[in-house]
């Protein structure tokens, strides 16, 4: 990077955003040092974009197109790559008007008395907007593969926790020292793209699975968040969320509304307080007085850990945590199973704690202590009363 540089603008203009006398200075610095790429933390409509580029005489991209720039980048699977393409499309769609160069080149109508036929612009939307409906077709394949697999894990004793985060928080890393997996994880934007899943065993020897997502950003475009809705409908599914904080970012605590923002958006605004834990990471990074105040902060709050997950330091109380939040949940039932369905009698003996037991000729009457998460999986199997 040559220059980064804080622009005040008092009254935005619609054709360049920035003032005159802003204009030209920066001109200036691009002209003097050869840079050719110049990026706007912000969001420029399709006129100022290509009126800077004309000025400048540089490539100018915003906010949203450095994101697509950087998904691009991290997308490895074909279900990532499709969702970036989406994205992509769909940004690249509102700016078609760019392109004034080819705007008069046009396709001959059909007949003698055929008109000029379509533009070049024209073409070029068309074929975009096949292009994202044939997207978002696999994509909803994609949708109904995750909900068959959900339905198959609701048929398994494993209760889901979610690892959710602003990008770089360090979710891969804590994900990587708590399965002992080696996803890839490093010090840079949206390194995770693709959802992961692992088995965990906590320290009850209660096996759960975690889930790895994508990570969160302030002013995070609408349509990027449409697009990786079916990534982010594992967070929706999960039992339990565990949001990863970095406590030695200056700005910890706005990333933290960003993320609540995102998972309101999602819908889960009115049950993340319920099955939410807040995980201060990095505190290996700390000074001692920081972490001493944040050790006193963690004695107040139940419902959060602080932790290192580079060292592992504070990771077990994180796992003795979600341990006991999953058996929090747990409440008595009464179940009647066929004593023919050998299968699901050897899982309940394995899941919970069996109070009493009944059998007449045909069924086995059992009194049971089960977590919710096992209850919804007995339920969808009609095991219940």
């Amino acid at each position: 990077m040559v220059h980064a540089e804080i622009a005040r603008v008092a009254r935005p203009r619609p054709s360049c955003l920035l003032g005159r006398g802003t204009l030209e200075n920066f001109g200036e610095l691009i002209s003097d040092n050869g840079i050719g790429l110049v990026v706007v933390d912000g969001v420029l409509s399709p006129v100022q974009q290509r009126n800077l580029e004309r000025r400048w005489q540089a490539k100018v991209i915003d906010r949203t197109g450095l994101i697509l720039e950087i998904f691009g980048a991290r997308a490895h699977t074909h279900e990532g790559r499709l969702q970036v393409e989406l994205a992509a499309l769909s940004y690249q769609r509102s700016r078609l008007v760019r392109s004034w160069t080819h705007l008069e080149r046009q396709r001959g109508g059909y007949g003698f008395l055929g008109g000029p036929g379509e533009s070049q612009l024209e073409i070029d939307r068309r074929l975009i907007g096949e292009r994202i409906a044939r997207l978002k077709r696999e994509l909803d394949g994609v949708r109904r593969t995750r909900a068959l697999h959900r339905e198959a894990r609701r048929r398994v004793p494993y209760p889901v926790v979610a690892l959710v985060g602003y990008t770089n928080a360090g979710k891969s890393t804590l994900f990587n020292r708590l399965t002992q997996s080696s996803v890839a994880a490093g010090d840079m934007l949206f390194a995770t793209l693709d959802p992961t899943m692992r088995r965990l065993v906590l320290p009850s020897g209660r096996a759960a699975i975690l889930s790895d997502t994508v990570g969160f950003i302030s002013d995070l475009p609408t349509h990027l968040v449409a697009a990786f809705r079916a990534t982010l409908e594992e967070v929706t599914e999960a039992d339990m969320i565990v949001h990863v904080r970095d406590a030695h970012h200056p700005d910890s605590e706005a990333q933290r509304g960003d993320v609540l923002n995102v998972l309101a958006d999602l819908g889960l605004d009115g049950v993340v307080e319920g099955r939410l834990i807040e995980v201060m990471n990095k505190i290996d990074l700390l000074e001692p007085a920081a972490r001493a105040s944040l050790g006193n902060q963690q004695l107040r709050n139940l419902q959060s850990v602080a932790l290192s997950a580079i060292t592992g330091e504070g990771c077990e109380r994180l796992l003795a945590m979600v341990d006991r939040r999953l058996e929090s949940e747990i409440r008595a039932v009464r179940l009647d199973i066929p004593l023919t369905d050998g299968k699901t009698l050897a899982w309940i003996y394995r899941r919970g704690e069996v109070l009493g037991r009944r059998d007449d000729n045909e069924v086995a009457h059992l009194s049971v202590r089960l977590s919710e998460v096992d209850i919804a999986r007995l339920r969808h199997q009609q095991r219940l009363h």
